[in-house]
């Protein structure tokens, strides 16, 4: 029976060296990242389409490998069109899969051999010694995968210190076992006689599912996911949900902001801590009172009221609406002045909404929008069902607890004194990062695998 042992997170990666021996090959080589997604889900229909922090649980593990410095490539395996679509748009390449192996009883494994088999074809991997082929294994349904594991993973696996490296969160909890023969519960990993304190213990760890990463050909011949010298890459209790049933979903969703920042601020991330993030959106979508506005109102002894904006804001949408991104004001006040500064600033508006997230969904829908690629700038609790369905939730620094904690980002400027300008300068330099190949989506990804499949096969689940 396999043992497994702790993994060390690595230094960054060196630069390639220019005599590519097998100890300095094995320093440098990148992995290919597959990910097994089927279209449905017994206990949670279109689970791999759910959206956590407003981005689909498919593209999040999508972008958690292009952020990673030791993958090279990742590859969604597939057979559900909207699934292959949200990966593409993620970054990722797609291997149809055939309705044999899109059953519920199918293996993971099976999936994974299918998908090398069908990139193998394309000699995927040229300029790379067989030996030294790594292969990461990713489950969408673990939302929070922080690039940093993987790549601790892949080191200790394309270094051969291990065969296989999987993700497990320490454990200091007590088992125990209902043993009917005994007519009593029994501690399995502790003596309920004598109770050790936490710190006397040694951690256990438990198998999380998020990633195992495994030399291919190891793989190739065993079958299975672990084989030889087996690896444990201990990874954070917060990252450590897996999504199952709806239940699990509401609690990752509860957490995203919370650790979606953590991963971001560590500097391994796609965001590293102390820069602007790369907020790459089509539509900005933003609140009025407390965003527009400093959440005051001046009135007058006629009882007319009027506020307070930033002419700032206003040229921030100019160049919003020259870059042809699209905005739309949703406010559930009506008020005249509403009208007149959308008016003003040559932009949609929708005001006397009650519910801001069936309003945001319709209106995204109508101009083929995807959710995931809009930013939502909002300061108040009639905010939250917009900044939960987008892929960019943002706040003010001055709004409301629940909303600051439903923000991916929070501005630096409140409401009323260049908030909107600040984001749309951080929308802008997004798209010109990406313009110049400065997006985290490898630039030089091949295009779509493509391989047999039955579109009519019912959607399973993965």
């Amino acid at each position: 029976m396999a043992s497994a042992e702790l993994v060390d997170a690595p230094a960054a990666p060196a630069a390639v060296p220019a005599v590519a021996d097998v100890t300095a090959v094995a320093a440098t080589a990148r992995a290919t990242a597959i990910i097994p997604a089927r279209g449905g889900s017994v206990g949670l229909p279109g689970k791999n389409l759910a959206r956590v922090g407003g981005v689909p649980l498919v593209a999040r593990a999508v972008r958690a490998a292009l952020a990673a410095d030791r993958i090279a490539r990742v590859v969604v395996t597939t057979d559900d069109v909207e699934i292959a679509d949200a990966a593409r748009s993620a970054g990722a390449e797609v291997v149809d899969r055939p309705a044999d192996l899109a059953g519920g009883r199918v293996s993971s494994e099976s999936a994974l051999l299918h998908a090398l088999d069908a990139l193998d074809a394309l000699d995927v991997f040229d300029g790379l010694e067989p030996a030294l082929a790594v292969t990461v294994f990713i489950q969408a349904t673990s939302p929070f995968i922080d690039p940093a594991d993987l790549d601790a993973a892949i080191d200790c696996v394309a270094s051969g210190e291990r065969d296989v490296v999987f993700a497990a969160a320490p454990s200091h909890v007590f088992l125990w076992r209902d043993d009917p023969s005994a007519e009593s519960a029994v501690g399995v990993n502790h003596d309920s006689a004598a109770r050790l304190m936490r710190q006397e213990r040694e951690p256990e760890y438990r198998e999380t599912g998020a990633f195992y990463v495994f030399g291919t050909d190891g793989f190739r011949a065993a079958g299975h996911r672990f084989f030889g010298r087996v690896g444990i890459q201990p990874v954070d209790a917060d990252h450590a949900i897996e999504i199952d049933d709806l239940a699990d979903l509401e609690r990752a969703r509860a957490l995203a902001a919370h650790v979606d920042r953590g991963i971001a601020a560590s500097g391994r991330g796609p965001i590293a801590a102390g820069s602007q993030p790369l907020i790459e959106v089509d539509a900005l979508v933003t609140d009025f009172d407390g965003v527009h506005t400093d959440d005051t109102v001046m009135v007058d002894q006629l009882g007319r009221e009027s506020v307070r904006v930033s002419r700032s804001d206003g040229h921030g949408i100019s160049r919003l609406r020259r870059a042809g991104i699209p905005v739309l004001i949703l406010s559930a006040e009506e008020n005249p002045v509403v009208g007149r500064r959308a008016e003003k600033l040559g932009v949609e508006c929708a005001q006397g909404v009650d519910e801001k997230g069936a309003v945001l969904r319709e209106w995204a829908a109508n101009r083929g929008i995807p959710l995931d690629r809009i930013a939502y700038l909002g300061n108040d609790r009639g905010d939250l069902p917009a900044l939960e369905l987008v892929g960019w939730p943002i706040a003010v620094p001055d709004a409301a607890p629940d909303a600051l904690a439903a923000a991916r980002h929070v501005l630096t400027q409140p409401g009323g004194h260049g908030a909107v300008r600040e984001l749309a300068d951080l929308i802008l330099a997004a798209r010109a990062a990406a313009a110049t190949g400065a997006r985290s989506v490898r630039s030089d990804a091949r295009p779509a695998v493509s391989t047999t499949a039955d579109p009519a096969h019912p959607r399973d689940s993965e």
